[in-house]
């Protein structure tokens, strides 16, 4: 009501000679977006060369599905030296077949064990090219890391960039999820700590939260929440609705301890105690649980 009793009179005319005027027996052109080609999953994406994965698959995708077997370009390019036939090879070299009544295509990858158990680490950049269908802007690139058989004490914590589309919290005894979470950035502080920044957490609207990492202790892997008195786009109402249009806190929850974190699985556990700002904090863990 609010809404219409802001439009004049003479918008409400113009609109009812508007709707007067269609008439339903006649059709209407109909715009259908054009297909387009694009990669699956995460931008960055790790291969760990050992024998009972012998190949990886770097998913391609089409926005439709097609009555005929359409052929999707790519080029391959490694910014770390890695040669085809020498390090890796690929079932398809240049193209991918995207098979009649399917929207994906597998390019096969396959790392040559022998190469990368002797600690060779390798990046592959796959790119989506003309002629074919038309390359997504979304996803029309990714980076697959190859490396050797996997160690916790050898965390990259590049290898962690990208996205989490398999995201499940618990605050208290209310579980979400699945949505999606994204590590944006990561910075080294030494050998074996460093700090990342998480983006979406909650999933609805927050800035990012930054969390300490450290593998000191391989066995003992943690994750700790950088303290913050304020989340950018945060609303203390979600919590509590006494609370509405104050911004919400974030602080490690003594009682629970840190999280923590796999970089072999891809999967990331966060620990945090969530607060009003300026007036304390809820007694309740808030976990945030992220997998690729």
């Amino acid at each position: 009501m609010k809404f219409l009793s802001k439009i004049s009179l003479a918008g409400i005319i113009a609109l009812l000679i508007l709707i007067a005027g269609c008439d339903k027996t006649k059709p209407y052109d109909v715009i259908v977006a054009p297909p387009e080609a694009h990669f699956v999953g995460a931008k960055n994406q790790s291969y760990f060369v050992v024998d009972s994965l012998p190949v990886y698959n770097v998913i391609v995708g089409t926005t439709d599905v097609s009555p005929t077997d359409r052929v999707v370009t790519y080029n391959v390019t490694s910014p770390t030296g890695a040669v085809a036939g020498t390090q890796y090879t690929i079932g398809t070299s240049g193209t991918v077949t995207i098979p009649a009544g399917q929207a994906l295509a597998n390019i096969d990858v396959r790392a040559l064990t022998a190469v990368y158990g002797g600690g060779r680490k390798d990046t592959l950049i796959f790119t989506l090219s003309i002629p074919s269908l038309k390359p997504s802007t979304f996803l029309d690139t990714v980076k697959l890391a190859l490396s050797g058989p996997c160690s916790e004490a050898a965390t990259d914590l590049n290898v962690l960039l990208g996205n989490y589309d398999n995201t499940n919290e618990l605050l208290g005894g209310g579980p979400y999820g699945p949505y999606t979470t994204s590590i944006s950035g990561v910075t080294p502080t030494s050998a074996t700590t460093g700090t990342i920044v998480v983006e979406n957490i909650w999933d609805n609207g927050w800035g990012p939260i930054s969390f300490d990492v450290d593998w000191t202790d391989p066995l003992n892997r943690t994750v700790t929440v950088v303290q913050q008195n304020a989340i950018p786009g945060s609303d203390a109402g979600d919590l509590n609705p006494a609370y509405a249009g104050m911004t919400i806190a974030v602080r490690p929850y003594a009682t629970s301890g840190p999280g923590t974190y796999s970089y072999c699985s891809q999967t990331i556990t966060l620990n945090m105690q969530l607060g009003v700002t300026g007036l304390g904090y809820f007694n309740v863990l808030y976990q945030v649980n992220m997998a690729r």
